[in-house]
């Protein structure tokens, strides 16, 4: 997909700053998106972005490759939605569609509309409390978990039972919740094999959130960028780093990235635009992975 300039991106465009290709979309608009993929039979990844993976993104090569390959990634936490508008895209407050958020109406329209679905993450109880509510809050759902407490290696034996069970079930949708990068991994290196046609790789803590295992933020604090303290409060020792000392390696990021932009942006005489990924259009930040 071609990124949008700034100056014409549309709220359903392609858009492209800080290395990142995004496609923004309401919660409404990502359920669209999913069912058009169920209905036209389509093998799709839609993953995500925060300010996590835009850490991880430029210290592991194999992710960069992973998200190159996805078909659809939406944005995930309100500092990407800053980010977007500060490179002069018109990004909106419901562009950040968050997993807590989200699986409720997803779950909603899987059962209105007979899908299969399979979630892969959190501890076999979790897993197993999460759909189980999710059965009774959404009548009809038809719902399978495994836990994420498997050897994922290409090749093991859990793996290839896994993977034997999941086309088993044809799944039309397929959530994969073990935490970044080992969900993304998992996805691409088995995606070849895996019978679903659409392949949510960034679930997360989803079930987790459902089964009430951790707690969920105040929503209103998502609304207005304050999600990451509370969740920081509740789980300090997991969750220091990424809060508090990742977010100087962006902002690093940005120091290097957004005058290059502006600076390109004035020799062509429009507005700043950032790569869209391809061959022509490379990032001005080159990092290099670990």
């Amino acid at each position: 997909m071609k990124a949008a300039s700034p100056a014409s991106a549309k709220l359903t465009d392609t858009v492209a700053f800080l290395g990142l290709t995004l496609q923004p979309r309401s919660i409404p608009e990502m359920n669209k998106l999913v069912e058009q993929g169920i209905r036209e039979r389509q093998k799709w990844i839609i993953a995500n972005h925060n300010l996590h993976s835009v850490y991880l993104l430029h210290r592991h090569p194999k992710l960069k490759e992973f998200y190159s390959h996805a078909h659809w990634t939406y944005v995930d936490g309100m500092p990407l939605v800053a980010l977007g508008r500060l490179y002069g895209y018109p990004l909106q407050r419901d562009q950040r569609v968050t997993n807590v958020d989200w699986t409720g109406p997803l779950m909603e329209l899987a059962a209105s509309r007979g899908w299969r679905v399979f979630n892969l993450g959190s501890s076999k109880q979790v897993a197993e409390q999460g759909a189980a509510k999710l059965r009774n809050l959404y009548p009809g759902l038809q719902i399978e978990v495994s836990d994420g407490f498997f050897d994922a290696r290409s090749g093991s034996a859990e793996n290839e039972a896994l993977v034997k069970r999941i086309n088993a079930y044809h799944p039309d949708l397929l959530m994969v919740g073990m935490g970044m990068p080992r969900q993304e991994f998992w996805t691409q290196e088995n995606f070849s094999q895996l019978d679903a046609h659409v392949i949510l790789s960034s679930t997360g803590a989803a079930l987790e959130y459902i089964a009430g295992a951790t707690p969920t933020p105040p929503r209103w604090s998502g609304r207005i960028g304050l999600e990451w303290m509370f969740r920081l409060a509740h789980e300090p020792r997991r969750l220091f780093s990424r809060y508090l000392i990742e977010p100087w390696y962006i902002l690093l990021l940005l120091l290097m990235d957004y005058p290059r932009s502006r600076y390109a942006a004035k020799l062509q005489g429009r507005a700043p635009a950032a790569y869209a990924g391809s061959d022509e259009q490379a990032s001005p930040i080159q990092m290099r992975g670990d």
